[in-house]
């Protein structure tokens, strides 16, 4: 027996010198190391240039809260519009008592907000998906999120300054970009329900039209001059370069409402016409970095609550053992609504340690399920995150 605690602790003390030294890090870590440049210049890996689509090095993405517009994440479905600010103009029409055209200008002139909302797409982590079973679309990692400082005014203020009949119960979106898919040019567009356009809360508005991010114009990127910001929603229901919104007695017919962003088995037309649209954005986490510290490692990341109003992240936990037990994390970021959360977590390994698993508990006791229903589009995936640890 003490021979064999022996050995045991010996190779304890190999393997964290093997930590301490680098010779262990993370597997998922390596298929980082080729790093391409987005459009801005900014360091980001690059899936597609045309359409732009890019994530950040997750080390660059967890080392703030507010997350810097070079290490947030692109996302787009056509081209990127370079528009002039001076030219552009806002319409509001559909279901309103008086029509709206407003420059960007007069937009500027209406009472302001700001707003700390996370983004995340509805396909962050879809890689994992794929590793079920292959799924189309953008094989984003787990950097298909971050979290920004907004500025704009309130969707309701325009609303009720156009005017709403009594039959209005959804806002459509439109953007300015040109998507082309199976032979048809059209633009971006979203979709929302009226009561969560009009869920203005002292903590956040249902939903805004931004013109700033983290006290700067909007990039190109990122929707230059204009766009819509739903907060707890994915983001594609955040359109960019938005130029148009309709009040209607129904959800958009947009491709990106009535066709994707759907949780479909399959995808048969029939499946896609009888799901609704995806709106809400899951809980989630991710390990980003891992790190020697003495004995013991230092393990960061980010959870995300659920876009469900007054909800926020309980806990984190990290396990070594593959589930069997669980070392709580520090939560080490500001506690908003919609917004997520880092965090840390000191960790004590084994020899046998070859992975790490990260879960988040929410305030109402919900946790992240240990594998999600896998769907053929690839979204929405959050189960817990594993990283394994090569020697």
């Amino acid at each position: 027996m003490l021979y064999q605690e022996f050995n045991a602790r010996r190779d304890r003390r190999k393997f964290m010198q093997q930590v301490a030294t680098g010779a262990v890090g993370l597997v998922s870590m390596a298929a980082w190391n080729r790093t391409l440049w987005a459009a801005d210049d900014s360091r980001l890996f690059v899936h597609s240039k045309a359409p732009m689509n890019a994530e950040p090095l997750l080390p660059d993405l967890v080392k703030s809260w507010v997350t810097p517009v070079e290490s947030f994440f692109i996302r787009s479905h056509g081209n990127t519009p370079i528009l002039g600010g001076s030219s552009f103009r806002l319409t509001v029409e559909g279901l309103v008592d008086q029509p709206l055209t407003l420059s960007l200008a007069e937009l500027n002139q209406l009472s302001q907000i700001e707003l700390s909302a996370t983004l995340t797409c509805a396909g962050n982590r879809r890689s994992e998906h794929s590793r079920i079973k292959t799924v189309k679309g953008v094989q984003w990692r787990e950097g298909a999120i971050g979290n920004a400082q907004w500025r704009g005014v309130r969707l309701s203020d325009i609303l009720k300054r156009a005017g709403l009949r009594d039959a209005a119960k959804h806002v459509w979106f439109e953007g300015l970009d040109a998507v082309e898919d199976g032979g048809k040019t059209f633009a971006f567009g979203g979709s929302i329900p009226l009561e969560k356009a009009l869920l203005d809360r002292d903590t956040a508005p249902g939903a805004m039209l931004a013109t700033m991010m983290n006290d700067k114009p909007l990039t190109a990127d990122h929707g230059f001059p204009l766009r819509s910001i739903v907060p707890g929603y994915i983001g594609a229901r955040s359109v960019k370069w938005l130029s148009k919104i309709v009040v209607s007695d129904r959800p958009s017919p947009n491709h990106f409402v009535a066709d994707v962003y759907k949780l479909v088995d399959e995808g048969s037309l029939l499946e896609v016409a009888e799901n609704a649209p995806i709106y809400r954005m899951p809980l989630n986490s991710a390990i980003c970095t891992v790190a020697a510290k003495s004995e013991r490692i230092e393990v960061t990341g980010y959870a995300l609550p659920p876009g469900v109003p007054g909800v926020s992240i309980r806990k984190v936990e990290v396990s070594a053992d593959d589930g069997q037990s669980w070392t709580e994390a520090k939560l080490t970021s500001p506690a908003a609504e919609f917004c997520w959360q880092l965090w840390s977590a000191d960790i004590s390994l084994k020899s046998t340690t070859r992975e790490l698993i990260v879960r988040a508990t929410d305030s109402r006791g919900e946790t992240q399920p240990q594998m999600p229903r896998w769907n053929a589009k690839g979204y929405l995936f959050n189960g817990w995150h594993r990283v394994s640890l090569k020697v």
